[in-house]
């Protein structure tokens, strides 16, 4: 059995846009899986709809035998805390120390009293400094999270989400608002505490030569529906034009520009 099963996932709006289209997969444990494809594919959408955050119209999604779909809203809460979420903005509060904003990766765990006065214990602590060690940023801790940089923010919420001790990984285009040096930099440290967690981690990206370097896996999602399922190595011009369906006056700007694979 895989990690995470997904059965014919269909997202209707009420007005009756169709986002998902009988989209199905299946992804193991330690996977790391780059989900590529226009704006307005479905993307985002199906990170919402595996965390809950969206309701699937039909379909099944099933994360380590357990069946969110059919979860209620405090089933679902439980079952966030296997479910690290990394955004584009980050979602850090600003105001808070960066340990404050990595331990709430722990309020999960963190039950009754606890955590209505933000209490952690040693055990809690250790797990955060841990990881902020890992991305670099331990002596950063004491810090204001808006004294941070874009990258530095971003690897934060890396240290957050695996504060979870999370069964799966979900970025949402998490280095699109970041330069390519800090983009690198933020991809290697995701790729790396991933691989070392053996972590199922899905990040919709629109940078694939970021793909090339760091994903085992690319799912490219198309009007909907998934177009391409297969090996990062296997991500060719004939995959691309699949994936992002260019007519020929679009080709012929990305190719002028100089940006013949970053979409």
């Amino acid at each position: 059995m895989s990690l995470l099963e997904i059965r014919d996932l269909r997202l209707v709006y009420p007005n009756g846009n169709e986002v998902l289209k009988q989209v199905s997969l299946d992804a193991n444990a330690g996977e790391i899986i780059a989900i590529i494809g226009r704006s307005g594919a479905g993307k985002s959408t199906l990170l919402r709809c595996i965390n809950g955050l969206e309701r699937a119209t039909a379909g099944t999604i099933m994360l380590d035998g357990e069946n969110l779909t059919a979860m209620d809203e405090p089933q679902l809460r439980r079952a966030r805390r296997y479910i690290g979420f990394i955004w584009q903005e980050y979602n850090l509060v600003n105001r808070l120390p960066v340990m404050t904003n990595v331990l709430t990766g722990r309020l999960g765990y963190n039950q009754g009293i606890k955590s209505l006065f933000g209490y952690f214990d040693r055990a809690d602590r250790d797990i955060a400094m841990r990881n902020l060690e890992r991305v670099n940023l331990l002596h950063r801790a004491t810090q204001r999270a808006d004294q941070l940089s874009g990258g530095e923010k971003q690897r934060v919420s890396i240290a957050r989400a695996v504060t979870q001790q999370p069964k799966i990984i979900l970025a949402d285009e998490p280095v699109a608002s970041l330069d390519p040096q800090l983009s690198l930099q933020v991809m290697s440290d995701l790729a790396r505490v991933a691989r070392e967690d053996k972590v199922l981690t899905l990040i919709n990206i629109h940078q694939v030569n970021l793909v090339h370097q760091f994903a085992d896996r690319v799912i490219g999602l198309a009007q909907g529906r998934i177009v391409f399922d297969g090996p990062a190595r296997d991500l060719d011009e004939a995959v691309m034009s699949r994936v992002y369906r260019f007519d020929k006056a679009e080709e012929k700007l990305i190719e002028s520009a100089g940006h013949r694979v970053v979409i």
